[in-house]
C-alpha cells in the first residue's frame, strides 16, 4: 500500500491509498465511500481485492479524514462535490488503457456515481447500502432515532461547534456545516434531492449513465432498506441495473448499514469481484 494524492478540477488536494494488484492485473477499483466514513474503514476490502488482482484505490472526500482542512469551522463545500469533483478525479487518476476501471460504492457512493462527468470511463459499478435517506422507509423505532438526530442532537452540536460533530456520537467523521444541512434537508424527501424543487434537472445526469450497476442492500440495513434503495436507483433508468436483497444470514445473522465492509464480509466482496470479472469477459467478446 502506498499513500497518494491528486488534485480535483477545482484544485482541491485529495489524499488516498493505493493497493497494488497481486499477479496479473484484473482491473482497477475505486472505492466510493459513505458519508462521514474515512477511507481506513475500507482497508480490508482494498487488501482483499488487491490480492485477487485488482489494483484498488481508497480516498477521503474533501472535508473528511486525510482530505480535511486544519479546521472544519468556516470550511465551505457542496455535498455534490464529492461525486462531481472528488470521485471524478479519482477515476481520472486510475484510468488508462491497460485494465478496466470499476467502482465499488457504499451508501453515498450510490449518489456520487450519477453525478460523475466521466462515468463512461467506468466499466461496472457495484454499490452496497445506497438509499434515498427518507426516514419513512425505516422501521418505526429507527425513525424516532433518526428524527431526533436530525432535528435535535446534530443541530445542537453543529451550533456549538460550527460544524457537525458527528464523531461525538461515535458514528464517523465530523462534517462541514453546510454538508450536514444539505444532507438533512434532502433526507426529508422520499426521493432525496430528486424531489428538491431547487434541483430540477439533476435526474438527467443519472439518466445519462450507461454503466452496468448492481445495487445490493441488506434486509436488516435500517438506514437503507430495499424500498429506500429502489426509490433512489430508479433514476439510473438507462443502465443495466440489478438489485440484490441480502439476507443477514449470509454473514452469520447481521449486516446492517456498515457490515458490508467489516472483516467478516468477504462473501459480499467476492460476489462483487466475480461480477466485475464477468463484465471483463463480456467486453473481450465484443
Amino acid at each position: 500500500m502506498e499513500s497518494i494524492s491528486f488534485y480535483t478540477e477545482d484544485f482541491y488536494l485529495i489524499h488516498g491509498k493505493l493497493y497494488p494488484a497481486t499477479g496479473v492485473i484484473q482491473g482497477r477499483i475505486i472505492v466510493a465511500g459513505a458519508t462521514a466514513v474515512p477511507q481506513e474503514f475500507y482497508r480490508r476490502f482494498a487488501q482483499f481485492a488487491s490480492e485477487q488482482g485488482f489494483e484498488t484505490l481508497t480516498f477521503d472526500y474533501r472535508g473528511i479524514g486525510a482530505s480535511k482542512p486544519s479546521t472544519l469551522k468556516g470550511f465551505y463545500m457542496d455535498l455534490l462535490d464529492w461525486g462531481k469533483k472528488d470521485l471524478a478525479a479519482a477515476i481520472d487518476y486510475m484510468s488508462n488503457d491497460t485494465a478496466p476501471v470499476y467502482v465499488v460504492g457504499h451508501s453515498y457512493g450510490g449518489h456520487a456515481f450519477g453525478l460523475l462527468p466521466n462515468h463512461s470511463k467506468v466499466s461496472g459499478f457495484y454499490v452496497f447500502g445506497t438509499g434515498a435517506g427518507w426516514h419513512g422507509y425505516m422501521p418505526l423505532t429507527e425513525q424516532v432515532k433518526v428524527l431526533t438526530m436530525w432535528h435535535l442532537v446534530l443541530p445542537l452540536l453543529t451550533w456549538l461547534k460550527g460544524y457537525c460533530a458527528w464523531s461525538v456520537l461515535g458514528m464517523g467523521e465530523d462534517l462541514p456545516k453546510n454538508a450536514f444541512t444539505q444532507w438533512r434537508y434532502w433526507c426529508q424527501f422520499r426521493h432525496y434531492f430528486f424531489d428538491d424543487p431547487a434541483m430540477v434537472g439533476i435526474e438527467k445526469f443519472y439518466q445519462a449513465v450507461r454503466t452496468p450497476i448492481v445495487a445490493a442492500n441488506a434486509l436488516d440495513d435500517l438506514w437503507a432498506m430495499p424500498a429506500s434503495r429502489d426509490a433512489f436507483v430508479q433514476h439510473y433508468s438507462n443502465s443495466e441495473l440489478t438489485k440484490i436483497d441480502l439476507s443477514p444470514s449470509i454473514l452469520g445473522g447481521e449486516i446492517g448499514h456498515m457490515g458490508y465492509f467489516r472483516k467478516n464480509a468477504t462473501p459480499l466482496w467476492q460476489q462483487s469481484l466475480n461480477w466485475f470479472k464477468t463484465l471483463d469477459k463480456k467486453d473481450s467478446t465484443l
